[in-house]
């Protein structure tokens, strides 16, 4: 492979080590890279940023293709170059121009603007016009291979509600802004995706989930889900911003989210003991975000149906009022009405076997069928309501904290394992004897076994549970007499 060559370094981590000017070495077969991209300043105005440093054989092909794919990428152009040491000092990448303004209308000096010379030669004419067709041959090949063109994003809320909603985020062109200002404190979970990091933001605690780059796929999926256009629902993980940084030997994959201090709540159930009316909220609070994920919006600006795919405690995170969040969408599926279509993202990741719904693990399930996605999540629903309701103390009674199937697989069960248990066994979840004997609990008990039923077509859907829980929770409740702690069983 030869020896690597020597690069200018210019710009934040645009070197390893986090240099910012001077010179780097690549590997082996390397190249020197230079970038050009639109920024905010401080004032809140665009500006020209410069980037040069190094890239290895393995990722400066990466960075080439990804950086039209992002979905809320602003303008950018790399250069490479490999023929000599500091060749990258030589290179200059251009921004393409803006469009011409309309007869009468006078464009109003930018970024790009800046510095500009007497008019160029004949050749010089010439390299612009070619520059130009290869943008728009660029362009033009970007749009057939993104089929499916996603809407415009809604309005963000101010900076002082970040923290407060959920929908799609941020304008787009701010992301970019936003993901530099964050300031990592601790790492607070990891899982088969990446790390989530706790992280301050202008005084404010959010989380930032960090992919492994072998999960682009999950990470590209959960931004393309969370910036649909209505996604905003209090039941669903806040989304605030996206981004992608790559520089000479690492590439990361930012999702910026709300951060709940409860955590997950699988990690919740484990220590918290719940009583009747905290069992509603969190019930209640579940089958609302994903009534709102199934839905489908009709009009102008409407939302497609979206199927989760991936629900269980884990995928679940609990306020700070009691109420629950879904989380991670990186397996999601879309309905795209207008033609009766499917939207299934490329992703090599399947969904938690223990939470499969038994068409699944079965390999029944008709992927051209929405229908049948959906249903399969209610299956997995039925799961976290007997997850729920083993925690819910009555009588002085309370059961320990147990996944499903506890007691037929192992704790890291295969999908032969759970094939055998659900599909062949016909195994469900058991309902303790007292859950028969006490409201809401025996609410529940009748509708878990309708929403994770052999046949899906049988299956509650999320709507009907929705409003199930809404009429237990407008029921009146008897007071509940302060007792002994409950006794675990």
């Amino acid at each position: 492979m030869g020896r690597g060559i020597v690069c200018e370094c210019a710009g934040a981590g645009a070197c390893p080590g986090g240099v910012t000017s001077g010179t780097c070495v690549t590997q082996p077969g390397g190249y020197c890279f230079a970038t050009v991209e639109e920024v905010l300043d401080d004032g809140g105005r665009l500006d020209l940023e410069r980037t040069a440093g190094c890239l290895p054989p393995d990722e400066s092909g990466f960075m080439q293709c990804k950086s039209s794919q992002v979905p809320h990428q602003h303008p950018k152009v790399i250069e490479c170059c490999s023929e000599a040491d500091l060749c990258n000092k030589l290179l200059r990448p251009q921004l393409p121009e803006p469009p011409e303004p309309p007869p009468g209308v006078t464009a109003a000096p930018g970024p790009r603007a800046a510095g500009a010379g007497p008019a160029l030669p004949v050749a010089a004419a010439l390299c612009v016009a070619l520059l130009a067709c290869v943008a728009a041959l660029l362009l033009l090949l970007r749009r057939r291979r993104r089929s499916c063109k996603r809407p415009p994003s809604p309005p963000a809320p101010p900076c002082a509600d970040v923290s407060s909603g959920s929908g799609s985020g941020l304008p787009l062109l701010v992301q970019r802004t936003v993901a530099k200002q964050i300031q990592m404190v601790e790492s607070i979970g990891k899982g088969r995706y990446g790390e989530v990091w706790l992280a301050h933001w202008r005084g404010e605690k959010v989380a930032v989930k960090v992919f492994f780059t072998t999960e682009e796929a999950s990470w590209f999926r959960e931004t393309e889900i969370y910036q649909t256009v209505l996604m905003r629902h209090e039941n669903i993980l806040g989304f605030i911003a996206a981004d992608i940084k790559g520089t000479g030997s690492w590439t990361q994959m930012l999702l910026i989210t709300d951060y709940h201090e409860n955590g997950s709540l699988h990690d919740y159930l484990q220590t918290a003991v719940l009583d009747p009316p905290a069992l509603l909220t969190m019930a209640y609070s579940i089958v609302s975000g994903l009534a709102h994920l199934h839905m489908d919006i009709f009009g102008t600006k409407g939302k497609p149906a979206i199927a989760h795919r991936d629900i269980k405690s884990k995928n679940i995170l609990v306020k700070r009022n009691g109420q629950c969040a879904l989380a991670d969408f990186g397996l999601a599926v879309r309905y795209v009405a207008e033609s009766n279509e499917v939207d299934i993202a490329p992703n090599t990741r399947v969904g938690t076997r223990r939470y499969m719904a038994p068409e699944l693990l079965a390999e029944r399930l008709d992927v051209t069928n929405f229908e049948a996605f959906k249903m399969a999540d209610m299956y997995s629903l039925g799961l976290v309501l007997w997850e729920l309701c083993r925690r819910c103390a009555t009588g002085g009674t309370v059961e320990t904290y147990a996944l499903p199937y506890h007691e037929l697989v192992p704790p890291d069960p295969t999908f032969e394992d759970m094939h055998a248990a659900v599909v062949v066994g016909g195994a469900r979840p058991a309902l303790a004897p007292r859950w028969l004997t006490s409201e809401p609990l025996a609410a529940l008990a009748t509708l878990m076994p309708e929403c994770w039923h052999a046949n899906p077509p049988v299956r509650l859907t999320a709507l009907r549970v929705k409003k199930t829980l809404a009429k237990l929770r407008a029921a009146p409740t008897p007071p509940i007499p302060p007792t002994a702690p409950p006794k675990l069983v």
